[in-house]
């Protein structure tokens, strides 16, 4: 149909000239190809009819919109411009005259596609929807921004499409339906309720599927042994109120140091079936020691004060930026990793990855890779790739490429479609895992 539809936008945006060839404009042609025009900007491509949502269904839509406009109008130039010479013979009006025609339908498919997609998709980010507007009208350089849209766009329709029909097709088989509920446990600087939650898809995908979510509701920041304190708490609270016996934690980064602390210091193993560490420091990072070496205690203190006040402000109760760091250090994990054994009957394994490049670390990871790769080597753009295993069981994960993955890649942190890595259904076969070994 995306054929038949280019086709019919060509001839459209071009009726006035082919009409003329013929010598006559015959009125019934000229309305019939209008109204093929219109339904095809109202349907371009049947395809979509398979994709069980209404908003990805406008931006797969809008995507082959903006594709066929860029065939439409790539033929209707070369056409425009075999009749050039009209310009010199007299017939400037004819020539001008069907250039407006051009203009006018072209007009109506792009700004029919763009508005769709800008609309309705998750995955084009403020960069490509800026680039857009600013290099709209700039020869060449938005025909490059046009094609990452309509790549962007196109991608997400058909990704997220194929996900949902994976999903209704295997929601009776309850994958992530887990023996023991599943407690997601963040790292240092953000929170899991109130504003900064970042988990982003994940949990409402392992809902999807079967899962029961709880999360650790501790603050942003502070040392190791007050982080595990509020997830003691926390883990007593959820098993108490549920009796559901244990849970399955999923604890990223700095999470996982405080869990392993709650399990071995403050009596909750016999409440924990298995531990799941994602991207964790449990060798800590080497460059935070330099840091905090180098940068001056001025310094530090105002940066701590300031994330200490906006923290108080956003909902955590005693904050502690400074704590929280000295404890990621590589000196503070090494005399931790001394005294700090594995709970006897919890089953532990980790999971890291890592970064091709910096630039695809997202700001700020794309600084401190190359710190980090200075002091330990490959790394997810905070986290030396060595400071990753733990337990039983360690997988490493990247993709193909230049891109790689990020310590934010691994929690949805910025919600993006990533080519080869689906985070949510990393997610899920975590969890079909644990269902699968009785947890």
């Amino acid at each position: 149909m995306l054929v038949v539809n280019a086709i019919v936008f060509f001839v459209t945006a071009n009726l006035y000239r082919l009409a003329g060839r013929f010598g006559k404009y015959d009125a019934g042609v000229c309305a019939a190809f209008c109204l093929l025009f219109l339904a095809g900007n109202i349907r371009p491509a049947l395809r979509d009819r398979k994709i069980p949502s209404k908003r990805l269904r406008i931006c797969s839509q809008g995507s082959d919109l903006l594709l066929l406009f860029c065939v439409s109008t790539a033929a209707s130039a070369l056409y425009l411009l075999s009749g050039i010479g009209q310009l010199f013979s007299g017939e400037m009006k004819v020539w001008l005259l069907h250039l407006l025609n051009i203009f006018l339908v072209e007009a109506v498919v792009f700004w029919n596609g763009i508005v769709r997609v800008y609309l309705t998709s998750g995955q084009l980010a403020l960069k490509w929807r800026l680039l857009g507007v600013i290099c709209g009208f700039i020869p060449v350089i938005n025909l490059a921004v046009l094609y990452h849209i309509i790549k962007i766009t196109g991608r997400e329709a058909k990704l997220e499409g194929e996900k949902l029909l994976l999903d209704e097709k295997r929601k009776e088989q309850r994958v992530c339906a887990t023996k023991y509920p599943i407690l997601l446990v963040h790292g240092v600087f953000f929170r899991d309720f109130k504003y900064l939650n970042y988990w982003g898809r994940i949990p409402a995908e392992l809902e999807k599927n079967g899962a029961t979510i709880f999360y650790g509701n501790h603050q942003s920041a502070d040392s190791v042994e007050g982080s595990a304190r509020e997830l003691a708490e926390r883990i007593r609270q959820i098993t108490e109120e549920t009796g559901c016996g244990k849970l399955n934690i999923i604890a990223h980064s700095k999470g996982g140091l405080d869990c392993r602390y709650a399990l071995s210091e403050l009596g909750i193993a016999d409440r924990t079936a298995s531990l799941t560490t994602i991207n964790t420091p449990h060798r800590g990072c080497l460059f935070a020691d330099y840091l905090l070496e180098k940068i001056p205690e001025n310094i530090q203190e105002r940066a701590a004060e300031t994330y200490n006040r906006t923290l108080k402000i956003l909902g955590d109760e005693e904050p502690d930026f400074m704590k929280a760091v000295r404890d990621l250090t590589e000196s503070a994990c090494m005399e931790r990793n001394r005294y700090i054994k594995d709970a006897e009957g919890v089953y532990y394994q980790s999971v890291g990855s890592r970064c091709n490049r910096a630039v695809n670390g997202r700001f700020p990871l794309n600084f401190t890779y190359y710190l980090v790769k200075y002091f330990g080597g490959e790394n997810d753009g905070l986290v030396s790739v060595k400071s990753f295993p733990w337990g039983e069981n360690f997988r490493l994960m990247t993709v193909k490429g230049r891109r790689g993955l990020s310590h934010g890649d691994m929690i949805d942190l910025n919600r993006e479609n990533i080519p080869e890595f689906d985070v949510r259904e990393f997610y899920v076969s975590l969890a079909a895992d644990l269902k699968q070994k009785g947890f």
